[in-house]
Order: C-alpha cells, then structure tokens, then sequence
C-alpha cells in the first residue's frame, strides 16, 4: 500500500562472530534484500564466486576505483583493503529495495557520516572469545598466524559496538536470524520510511470530514 525508501541494513562482527552467515540466511528468505556486494584486495578463496561473493581486485585496481570517486566507503582490514561501490545503491534505495551491507565497523562508521537517514546497523556479537576463537579455527581456510591477527583486531572491534543502532549475540544462528529479520519488518515501517504516509493520512482526513458534514 505504501511506498517507502529502501533500507542500508548493515551488519557487523568481529571476524567469526557470525555475520555472513547471517547474512546469508537473511537474503535466502527474503527477495526484496540485495547484498552489496563489496570490493577487495583479498585473496578469492576456493568457494568464492567473483561478482557474488566479492569484486575481487588488484590493489592497483582498488586504488584507482577510490582515486575515481566510485567507492562510498572503504577500509583496510588484516592487511586488505574493501570497499562499497557507489553505483546502483541510491538507485536501489529509491526503488524500495533493502541492501545488506555485510561489512566491518570502519566501512559501517564512515556509511553512518554519510547516510545515517538511511541506516539500520546491527553489531554482531560471539557468545565468548573461546567460541570466536573455535568458529576461526574451524573454517581451516587461515593459518595460526592470520587467525591470531583477526583476534587482535577484535580487540578494536568491539569497542565499536556502542555505535550501532542494534547489539545481538549470535549464540544460536536461528534465533540471530529471527531477531534481524524482526529488527527488518520495524524499520521498513518507520514513519520516515514511508514516503506516500502523508498523502495516504490526507486521503483518510478528506474521506472522513466529507462523511461528517
């Protein structure tokens, strides 16, 4: 019935505390969420699809992407650089369309300075630091080394969770699923959100101040 602007739906986690997962769940059971699928210098690994997972590019290639004006943040993470390209996502947001910004808290900072109307942002939390250091250690794609520099940054990492409109600890995947979906459905009713509500509200004023003359 109503029209309504599409949503940035960040998340994001320490690295192991769950939010591509999430994430994942969250655009497998909804069709009007679209991932923005990020830039990085990052090595592919073996199940990644370049173009679905990332755009995967050399470091010169990201360079001139920023020197250009077309990423709308970017960040370096463990010693690569990732970013969000600018095209299509006002485009997106305009069309009502919601977009998953799967993302870490520099990227979800600097979005916030520039579109925070548009922002829902959600940190992602482990049930403990044992449980986060098992999830890295159970991927087997990192050695000791890089698993051991992804727990350092963790340490910055969450002291940004305060900065986010929305904390959850994702102990149990399904539930963490539910409660983002929940925190989805609220937004996209927001008042803000709904650019037709006014004229709608009038229609309903007029309607009823004509039956009461």
């Amino acid at each position: 019935m109503f029209q309504r602007r599409g949503i940035m739906l960040i998340l994001s986690s320490p690295s192991g505390a769950g939010k591509t997962s999430i994430s994942r769940a969250i655009l497998r059971q909804d069709d009007n969420i679209q991932l923005s699928v990020s830039v990085t210098t990052r090595p592919k690994r073996a199940n990644e699809v370049d173009g679905v997972d990332y755009h995967f590019k050399t470091v010169d290639e990201f360079k001139q992407m920023r020197e250009a004006g077309l990423l709308l943040e970017w960040a370096e993470v463990h010693g690569n650089f990732y970013a969000t390209p600018k095209a299509q996502i006002d485009e997106l947001l305009d069309a009502g369309k919601d977009v998953l910004f799967d993302i870490d808290y520099q990227g979800a900072l600097q979005l916030y300075e520039k579109c925070a109307d548009d922002i829902i942002g959600i940190f992602v939390l482990p049930p403990s630091i044992a449980e986060l250091k098992h999830r890295l250690e159970r991927r087997a794609d990192d050695n000791e080394e890089v698993i051991k520099r992804r727990l350092k940054t963790a340490r910055q990492e969450l002291r940004e969770w305060n900065k986010y409109d929305y904390v959850i600890v994702n102990n149990d995947l399904d539930k963490s699923c539910t409660l983002v979906t929940e925190i989805i459905n609220a937004a996209r009713i927001q008042r803000s959100r709904q650019s037709n509500l006014s004229s709608f509200v009038k229609g309903l004023q007029d309607e009823l101040e004509s039956i009461l003359k």
